[in-house]
């Protein structure tokens, strides 16, 4: 199975609050039910506080991201106190240091770890426009612009949190695949494992790295650090229900010559049901593993968009 990978082996980082750890300004915390309860059985994390790992206390004054001439500072409300090129300095070496993570989970919001819409304010102490990026969180994903990353606050709608893992553990399967000593032929087979992800999220994107792999001419560490980046990126548009819906609707036609005619007919019906929002997407796809039961085809059963991580996440009942 695709999303056959011990916990153990599949690390996230994770902001130290958010899995009880209080380490917050007030020596609180902030934990998230999702990531502690449900994800955290199936993955390992790694926990970061860059506050306190440069030496700032616990409890400890506040400090707030502030814009003057067009800088970005990260400071005490007064302005004193700033720790700008510390956190980034920490992040740089965090980032160097993690290249083993296959995501990464920030604190909505936070002057350091907030992935957007961290709220800058004036010299003056004026709120200016929410469109700050945490110091932290900024040198971790420049530094690592495949790492699929999230906040604690976005994860709560059901679609994003989906599309999140889903992210984690296609980038867990190409960092196993690299490991391994990436070939041509590992190449082809990923792909082929990752069309029909590919077709529900991006069918340009499906297009486009299908012809990529069959350009002779480039090198394979080229065509291989194109396609991921292609892929992860593709990864990130959100699947929408009529794609979803398109998708189903091939798959489908793998069983054109071997469904009954009534059990073509069911299943076109709860492709339909899903495409108008009746039933989640739990439903067409349980039917479609039902039916590949009794009419195997080892080219759909190894597709990673049937089961894209364990099932016991039932990230597919919401939608």
């Amino acid at each position: 199975m695709i999303h056959s990978v011990d916990p153990k082996d599949l690390k996230i980082g994770i902001s130290a609050c958010l899995l009880g750890e209080n380490v917050r300004f007030d020596s609180s915390n902030k934990p998230s039910n999702f990531c502690i309860h449900e994800l955290g059985n199936h993955v390992t994390y790694q926990s970061f506080c860059p506050e306190v790992a440069i030496g700032l206390p616990i409890p400890r004054p506040t400090i707030r991201q502030i814009k003057t001439n067009d800088i970005i500072s990260v400071a005490r409300p007064d302005g004193s106190g700033d720790v700008t090129q510390a956190l980034a300095e920490y992040g740089k070496k965090v980032a160097s240091l993690t290249k083993h993570l296959s995501g990464y989970v920030f604190c909505a919001k936070s002057p350091t770890c907030g992935m957007e819409r961290v709220k800058v304010y004036s010299a003056k102490g004026n709120a200016l426009e929410s469109d700050g990026i945490g110091v932290f969180a900024k040198e971790i994903m420049s530094a690592n612009p495949l790492l699929p990353c999230e906040e604690n606050g976005r994860l709560m709608d059901p679609l994003i949190r989906e599309n999140f893992v889903a992210r984690v553990y296609a980038y867990k399967h190409w960092q196993n695949i690299e490991a391994s000593g990436l070939t041509q032929h590992k190449l082809t087979t990923f792909h082929s494992q990752y069309k029909y992800t590919l077709m529900s999220h991006d069918l340009v994107a499906y297009k486009q790295l299908g012809q990529l792999l069959a350009n002779p001419d480039l090198p394979l560490e080229v065509k291989a650090q194109t396609y991921i980046a292609g892929l992860m990126a593709a990864l990130k548009i959100k699947a929408t229900r009529k794609k979803h819906a398109n998708t189903l609707s091939h798959i489908q036609g793998y069983f054109s010559k071997q469904l009954k005619s009534n059990e073509k007919q069911e299943l076109c019906e709860q492709i339909e049901a899903y495409r108008k929002g009746l039933v989640p997407l739990v439903v067409p796809l349980t039917l479609i593993k039902h039916y590949l039961l009794h009419y195997p085809k080892d080219y759909i059963a190894k597709q990673a968009y049937l089961s894209p991580y364990p099932d016991e996440l039932r990230l597919r009942y919401a939608y």
